[in-house]
């Protein structure tokens, strides 16, 4: 029998993290060996920590080693739990006191211009993320995740929503494809996670299943009624096909995407800067996303080295009707931001519909008119909301009717 396991990385770039080996041994004592360039500063709280966690797990004769590179002790505590439980048998889980009160929900129809992805399995590019003001941080343990890493990933970002410093975020996971996402979902869940992902959905039925799963986890951890949103993402032509019965399917849904990498994979093309390839698809998403009143949302945008590209995509994709996409580097975002955010153009049509509606409420009248054009009510909605988008990104003033 192997009594050895294994978590971390230790390439030698890496940063922010540790390499944990485990060796579960039949006599002996506890053996903890620590190399790490800060030993003389935190040596006695990495042992202490590595002490705590054996203990935990009633092991009384192992031989833990750990090179660190600067890991947080969230990290760390992951690293060790999940070397140790490759090996041992258990369910019992080793979780830190929170850092941070990272309970707050989220609201369905939030703005989500911006998510940026994180490997599940790479503390060093979650550990500041964000600073840079996404919408939403999503912790990836699917395709950012390497398949023998699926399971160690699973226990660090379970701590990561526990102790991460989100900087208002929305706290997103996206799970692995179904059934391995169940398995996801038991230590995800527990930890109040905002928003879940759920990769190349093609029925209603991932989601009634996941739905399932998410009750079942908020019942027996006492959850409430904390509301954890869904953003399914269709990634294949039969998921296209389905998109309106998928975006129906469940109450919980704020969101629906689309993933045109694989998508593009699946039709057997080739994906280009046009986009004409997924033009039906990404129209799809949108219409079904907008008659069952959910938010769609954009693919990613693989070129992180050019920002020019990346606005004309943005200004295309906010022109199909999208409100927003996905990022894979923190340089995106601001791009992203700026030109989903309503124009000058956009914004002054938008104050006078809305100064027009609220004149023809105070005067009692059944019509709004702005001159000689009757404004009819989808109008003054979409004048409402790219007045709340302007103030929200900062291209407004929140008291500017008292400036006009």
């Amino acid at each position: 029998m192997n009594n050895y396991g294994f978590a971390g990385n230790n390439d030698p770039g890496s940063k922010s993290d540790c390499y944990v080996s485990f060796e579960l041994r039949d006599s002996g004592g506890k053996i903890i060996d620590i190399k790490s360039k800060v030993l003389a500063l935190y040596g006695k709280s990495i042992r202490k920590l590595a002490e705590d966690i054996l203990d935990f797990f009633q092991i009384e004769h192992a031989h833990l080693d750990i090179a660190d590179t600067g890991a947080l002790d969230f990290v760390m505590a992951a690293r060790i739990e999940a070397a140790i439980r490759s090996k041992v048998d258990s369910d019992k889980e080793y979780l830190l006191p929170k850092k941070r009160d990272n309970n707050r929900p989220s609201l369905k129809e939030q703005f989500r211009f911006s998510r940026l992805y994180l490997p599940g399995n790479s503390p060093n590019l979650m550990i500041n993320a964000g600073i840079h003001h996404p919408n939403g941080l999503i912790l990836d343990l699917e395709d950012a995740v390497a398949p023998l890493k699926k399971v160690e990933a699973r226990f660090l970002v379970r701590n990561a929503l526990r102790n991460l410093n989100f900087y208002g975020a929305e706290r997103m996971v996206r799970i692995n494809q179904l059934p391995k996402g169940l398995d996801d979902l038991k230590a995800i869940v527990p930890q109040y996670p905002n928003l879940i992902l759920l990769p190349k959905c093609e029925s209603p039925d991932d989601l009634i299943l996941v739905n399932e799963t998410i009750d079942q986890l908020k019942k027996e951890h006492d959850m409430g009624d904390f509301p954890i949103w869904l953003m399914p993402i269709i990634e294949s032509a039969k998921g296209v096909m389905k998109a309106y019965e998928i975006a129906t399917s469940a109450s919980n849904l704020a969101a629906m995407a689309i993933g045109l990498e694989d998508y593009s994979a699946d039709l057997g093309t080739q994906r280009t800067r046009e986009g004409k390839e997924s033009f039906f698809a990404r129209s799809m998403v949108v219409n079904a996303a907008r008659a069952a009143g959910i938010q769609p949302i954009d693919s990613v945008f693989s070129d992180v080295s050019d920002m020019e590209a990346l606005a004309e995509n943005v200004k295309t994709s906010k022109g199909l009707g999208f409100d927003g996409m996905g990022c894979i580097h923190p340089r995106q975002i601001q791009v992203i931001h700026d030109n989903f955010a309503p124009e000058p153009l956009e914004i002054d049509k938008a104050k006078k519909i809305v100064l027009a509606f609220k004149e023809a409420e105070r005067r009692g009248l059944g019509v709004v008119s702005l001159g000689t054009k009757m404004i009819d009510a989808p109008v003054v909605k979409r004048a409402q909301r790219t007045i709340q988008l302007a103030t929200e990104t900062g291209k407004l003033a929140k008291d500017w009717e008292h400036q006009s």
